[in-house]
């Protein structure tokens, strides 16, 4: 379905839908709180059945929105100050001199706390949320926590989504679910998904057994050799994290950083709700008040894990789209394609997920979701 008045879409989804048979996708815009793009295209899996209406995409980076939107639910009740230290919620946490990190901190990445190459030997690890959060409260910052921001790619889901579970007392797939999927209707946005829920998965690109992914992993191993991207790959680089992703063990955990499910209806319903000042019809996840903050520039600066200004918000980024920058737009990309925003100013929100990742070559979406955005914010602006 595609509204009229967002027609201009259409070539670009038909490019990027259904171009190459090996690969699917699917793509939903709300404007206004009405649905007016909900499409889907191209194959979901290796024996070539169809992407379908309701099919759910792994999407890496565009999780850490979600855990953050979570957070901002808890803070909007005022359970949780963003400006407390972290070890006001997780006492532990105050361990090798962080007893000054604040939930700020964590939020605009900026505790120091990115490294996870050396803290886990293997991503079997990541499997395991007590061992985990143990880590993470024994390591001590580097840099010191305010220096700047350093994409914290792996720990963000682990540090803010232990004090969701420490704040409400249900673990982060247990919260997404009463007091987001509820709420909201929605049937695909997934921190931990249930066996029951599987079998709607799209299988990730490349086959990490296959030759591509022999490529693949080549590439990255030659990455974290570059000294100058030490600090990025000492963020993002995990052995065995494609494999666990691909399978029932990474299903079964919660990685809120990166092994979110969603389906992009999901995805834009949530964000839609965020870029309407907290609520959809008639339902109301925060207050008006609350979703004003999430837009605020907190960071200006190039980060310096991923070497690019990111314009930092609490948890979430800029959109990055052609034309004509959404300068209140905040959300969250992924790695291979993936990603989800609202911009308040023109009440739009915009959502993509697919199991193409042979198509980037950084931690966040490619240029389809920057194209496919920019386009609709056009013509939101003019709608």
């Amino acid at each position: 379905m595609v509204h009229p008045d967002f027609g201009g879409l259409t070539p670009l989804l038909s490019k990027y839908l259904n171009a190459d048979g090996r690969f699917g996708g699917a793509l939903c815009v709300y404007h206004r709180g009405e649905k007016v793009v909900d499409v889907w295209g191209g194959r979901r899996d290796e024996a070539g059945e169809k992407w379908s209406e309701d099919t759910m995409a792994v999407s890496f980076s565009t999780t850490k929105g979600v855990t953050a939107t979570a957070l901002h639910v808890l803070v909007d009740r005022g359970l949780v100050d963003i400006d407390a230290p972290v070890a006001t919620y997780w006492p532990e946490f105050a361990a090798a001199g962080k007893e000054a990190v604040t939930v700020r901190h964590l939020l605009t990445h900026t505790a120091g706390l990115h490294t996870i190459r050396g803290v886990v030997d293997d991503a079997s690890e990541l499997l395991d949320w007590d061992h985990m959060v143990s880590l993470l409260a024994a390591q001590a910052p580097h840099p010191g926590p305010g220096t700047g921001p350093g994409y914290h790619g792996i720990t963000f889901g682990f540090l803010v989504g232990n004090i969701v579970r420490n704040v409400s007392g249900m673990s982060l797939s247990e919260f997404l679910d009463v007091e987001l999927a509820q709420p909201l209707g929605l049937d695909g946005l997934y921190v931990k998904t249930p066996e029951s829920e599987r079998g709607r998965i799209a299988t990730l690109k490349p086959d990490v057994h296959g030759d591509e992914g022999a490529k693949a992993q080549a590439q990255i191993d030659r990455l974290g050799r570059i000294k100058s991207l030490k600090p990025m790959a000492d963020a993002l680089l995990v052995d065995g994290m494609m494999e666990i992703l691909r399978d029932d063990r990474g299903y079964d955990a919660e990685i809120p950083a990166v092994n979110g499910t969603f389906s992009a209806r999901s995805l834009a319903r949530l964000y839609a709700a965020l870029a309407g000042g907290g609520q959809i019809d008639g339902v109301r996840i925060m207050s008006a008040e609350h979703a004003a903050r999430l837009s605020e520039l907190q960071v200006d600066q190039r980060d310096y894990v991923i070497k690019i200004n990111m314009k930092w918000r609490l948890g979430y980024h800029r959109a990055f789209t052609t034309g004509r920058p959404a300068k209140r737009s905040f959300g969250h990309f992924g790695f291979g394609g993936s990603g989800a925003w609202a911009d308040p100013e023109t009440d739009l929100a915009v959502a993509f997920v697919t199991n193409d990742n042979t198509r980037t070559s950084t931690p966040f979406a490619d240029i389809r979701l920057v194209r496919l955005g920019g386009q609709a914010l056009k013509l939101a602006r003019t709608r």
